[in-house]
């Protein structure tokens, strides 16, 4: 049966979840249909004469505009640049368009500016050109920021959901939820341990040590941001016709986000991450993967939390801490607004 568009368009088909998809599959696909889009993948691939080149966009509409660990223009930055690497890219430059609210402090814009200058200088990725706008007051929330990136694809990568096999390693490069939680303790004022910080870090380094590592045995890397790993599993899982398994008590997560999200009734593995990413590969590369990962700053905390298995149905699944099972279904709603 053909579903229909809805009639009105809620916050929840911004989550990253269910309805997102259902609102790009019913809108965005049907009118823009050509086959870079419809992988729907972290960044698309076009040609360049005999190169290969990953291209993305994104928007930042978070609120707060500056939590611990991060702010608006860093998780800009780092968003774009780490979907560009997980496509196997090197980030080559980054566009950046400013929409600013009539009145908007100066010296704050000034800050977040400097911040974006830092996260593209640790990225090695210049921002090379942009836009400016000015709305009237009450028009927006004080910024938006849009960046969109490109980068080449090195000749013999070929990153698909396609290439995942039965028995391959799924490995999560760090610990989950911590953006969204920082962020929502800063919205909201929760009091919250400051041990809670924004992951808002660029990628392309250490995952281009990875794939110097496994040369030929990672099959897909994936940002983890809206929707978490949870749904980011269940896409993955379904375009490559697997079941994923993942284990409760590998899976890492920081003992003061834990913490919060069992008191909001949360499950972090929903919870948006601006720093984070799935890995599957080999599971004969494994190992020096992890120790790859493990070298750099952002991937210390990295582990295996599971493989994939080839079932009836392909589906995800978390065995729990107590022995037993439950199925992980992709985001369903809003549960964090502006994360991101």
């Amino acid at each position: 049966m053909r579903k229909n568009l809805p009639e009105k368009i809620t916050l929840a088909h911004g989550s990253g979840g269910r309805l997102t998809r259902e609102l790009i599959e019913l809108l965005f696909l049907r009118n823009f249909s050509n086959p870079a889009l419809a992988r729907l993948e972290d960044s698309a691939e076009v040609a360049l004469g005999r190169e290969r080149a990953a291209f993305t966009t994104d928007s930042y509409v978070v609120s707060p505009l500056e939590f611990p660990g991060a702010d608006i223009g860093r998780i800009a930055v780092c968003g774009t640049v780490n979907d560009l690497a997980v496509k196997g890219a090197r980030p080559l430059a980054i566009s950046a368009g400013f929409i600013i609210e009539e009145g908007f402090n100066a010296l704050r814009l000034s800050k977040i500016v400097r911040s974006m200058k830092a996260a593209a200088a640790e990225a090695g990725t210049p921002i090379v050109t942009g836009d400016t706008k000015v709305v009237e007051k009450g028009h927006a929330d004080g910024l938006f920021i849009n960046t969109s990136g490109i980068g080449l694809i090195p000749r013999g990568v070929n990153l698909s959901c396609k290439k995942i096999k039965p028995g391959d390693a799924v490995i999560v490069s760090g610990t989950l939820g911590d953006h969204g939680i920082a962020v929502m303790n800063a919205r909201n004022s929760l009091g919250f341990s400051s041990a809670i910080r924004s992951d808002g870090a660029p990628l392309n380094a250490m995952l281009a040590g990875v794939l110097r590592a496994a040369p030929g045995g990672v099959r897909l890397m994936r940002d983890l941001t809206r929707g978490g790993l949870a749904t980011a599993l269940c896409e993955i899982s379904d375009a490559s016709g697997l079941s994923v398994e993942i284990d409760e008590t590998v899976v890492p997560v920081a003992t003061a986000t834990g913490n919060a999200c069992r008191m909001l009734g949360l499950d972090p593995l929903y919870v948006a991450n601006e720093g984070k990413a799935v890995i599957f590969a080999a599971a004969a590369d494994a190992a020096g993967i992890l120790s790859s990962l493990r070298k750099n700053k952002y991937g210390r905390k990295a582990v295996v939390a599971g493989r994939v298995v080839r079932e009836a149905k392909p589906q995800v699944r978390l065995n729990t801490a107590i022995g037993g099972s439950r199925i992980i279904l992709p985001l369903e709603g809003e549960q964090l607004p502006r994360i991101c």
